[in-house]
Formats: C-alpha cells, sequence, structure tokens
C-alpha cells in the first residue's frame, strides 16, 4: 500500500503524553478495598494496566476470573505464567456481589488462558455472567476472552449467556506473533471473532502498537477485523510492564492515533477507541453507549 500516516517516535524518554495522572479519592479506596475484600483478581492490578488510577477513581474496574496465572507466556504481559489449576467456584457470586457494592452499570470481565483446563474455563465463564446479571439484572456485560484453542462449543457455552460484547484482541500485527504471541495465532484469534458474529455477539477487538510493527501492517490488521465483520475496536501505545517483557521500540503520536481513528472508522467499525492510553477495556461504557445511539440512529433511518 506505500501508505504513510502522521509520525511515529523512536523510543527515547517517555513523551508527555503518556505522563499518567496518579492519586486517589474515597471511590478509589472503596474500589480497592471491595476487590480485596472478595480476594478478586483485576486485570488493572495483574498486567499493570496505566490507567488503574483513572478507572478506579471513577469507580470501575475490570475483573479478572479463573485465577492470576496464565498457561501462556505472551512476551508483552506481566500477568504469571504458573496456573495452580484450582479454581475458586465461588468467585462468579464474589463479583456478581461485588459489582452489585460498586454499582456499576456496565462490567468488564476477562480472564487468564487456562489451556490446562478441559473446557478452557468456559464453564466458569458462563456461570460468573449470570451470577453477575443475577445480582445486577439491568447491567451490561462486555467479556474479553482467551482464544480456547478455536475451541467453538467452549465459544458458544460463552455466548449462550448473552454477555452485551464480546472481545478477543488480536493484540499485534500478524508479522510479530512470533516474538509477541509465539504461543497464539492470528487467523485463530480472526477465527473467533468470526465464529462469535456468526453466533450472534457484537464483536471487539484491539491492538498494541510501538513495537516495531509498520503502517500498513496496522491497516492490514484492521482490514482483516472488518473481513470477519468485527464491530468495535481498539488501539493503544504499548508499555513495558516489567523489565523482563518486551521493550517499547517506538511511541506513536497522538495524531497517529487520530488517524488511526479515521481509518478504522472509514472502514465500518460502528466505533473505535484510539489514543496513546487506551487498552481493550478502557471506557468500555462509553464506547458501549455510542454503540447505542449508533444503533438507535440506524433504527430511525
Amino acid at each position: 500500500m506505500g501508505k504513510k500516516i502522521g509520525m511515529k517516535i523512536r523510543k527515547r524518554n517517555k513523551p508527555e503524553w503518556l505522563k499518567i495522572k496518579t492519586g486517589v479519592n474515597d471511590e478509589y479506596i472503596k474500589v480497592r478495598k471491595i476487590i480485596q475484600d472478595n480476594n478478586l483478581n483485576t486485570v488493572c492490578e495483574e498486567a499493570k494496566c496505566p490507567n488503574r488510577g483513572e478507572c478506579w477513581r471513577n469507580k470501575t474496574a475490570t475483573f479478572m476470573i479463573l485465577g492470576d496465572n496464565c498457561t501462556r507466556s505472551c512476551r508483552f504481559c506481566a500477568v504469571g505464567s504458573n496456573p495452580s489449576g484450582v479454581v475458586d467456584q465461588a468467585e462468579p457470586e464474589k463479583i456478581g456481589r461485588a459489582v452489585r457494592l460498586l454499582d456499576l452499570n456496565y462490567c468488564v470481565l476477562t480472564s487468564v488462558t487456562r489451556d490446562d483446563l478441559k473446557d478452557g474455563g468456559s464453564f466458569m465463564w458462563a456461570k460468573t455472567i449470570r451470577e453477575v446479571r443475577k445480582y445486577n439484572p439491568e447491567i451490561k456485560i462486555e467479556v474479553l476472552i482467551p482464544d480456547f484453542k478455536g475451541d467453538l462449543s467452549a465459544l458458544k457455552t460463552i455466548i449462550d449467556a448473552k454477555p452485551y460484547v464480546l472481545g478477543h484482541n488480536i493484540e499485534t500485527v500478524k508479522e510479530l506473533y512470533s516474538t509477541v504471541r509465539p504461543e497464539a495465532d492470528y487467523n485463530q484469534s480472526l477465527k473467533v471473532l468470526k465464529d462469535a458474529k456468526k453466533l450472534g455477539a457484537m464483536t471487539k477487538t484491539g491492538i498494541m502498537v510501538g513495537l516495531g510493527e509498520t503502517i500498513d501492517q496496522v491497516l492490514k490488521v484492521m482490514q482483516d477485523a472488518r473481513t470477519v465483520d468485527c464491530d468495535l475496536f481498539t488501539i493503544g501505545q504499548y508499555l513495558q510492564p516489567t523489565k523482563n517483557n518486551l521493550e517499547v521500540i517506538e511511541y506513536i503520536t497522538p495524531e497517529q492515533f487520530e488517524n488511526y481513528k479515521k481509518e478504522a472508522l472509514n472502514m465500518g467499525f460502528k466505533e473505535v477507541m484510539s489514543g496513546p492510553l487506551v487498552r481493550s477495556s478502557y471506557k468500555a461504557e462509553e464506547m458501549g453507549r455510542l454503540v447505542e445511539y449508533v444503533k438507535s440512529v440506524e433504527l430511525v433511518n
């Protein structure tokens, strides 16, 4: 394609736009206490998300089920990779109660990958969705799932529990999979999104940039996601969570992120969240509301 949009900055000191506001308020303390009191895991903590302060101050959190250790070792991720095999059977109810205590209208659930479990943990996924809804009947639930090694029955188990949005992240461009996600498969991730759409889900995916990908490669991911009719797309800056993870190759400018958003919307995504600090669950409720607005406009027209 040879197309160039915006600019990239080679790795130096962290630029001004990536400086993160710190501090706590009453809501932050409340969220932290509810999580600790119920012995729950959040991707906010386990993945060292840069937005934890902002989200917790705004009384939101992304709950991570099936433990805090993964069976895979993606080189961008700070989550541990030594699962015990034990699954907390009380976890779904605890999350349902925690969501009620937080008084959420929109809940995001994710998990570690559990290739050691026969069904990849899909039964517990469905149970958690149902428990959250039992305690919070009006809530919208977004899920961010692993690939379940392409197991269609596992995917169907989750979709039958009726999440509002089903997300599965492609994470990076195809050319970097062997470096960034050596135990995953690009085409399999696309198939998860394709199968989920066929089963009636509203689908969402996202990638990180700054790992050495080209602009054309990013646009190709977008095109591939639209080929399987993916509805929502997120794109954010990769930040090295620990010294054991991949280093940042480049910092992408806010202008570049805006250009990526325009390109993605032109391709037909219903909504796009693009920015240096965007993560797959960042402002998920806001994204969901925008989708509801788009739907209402489409119905009127």
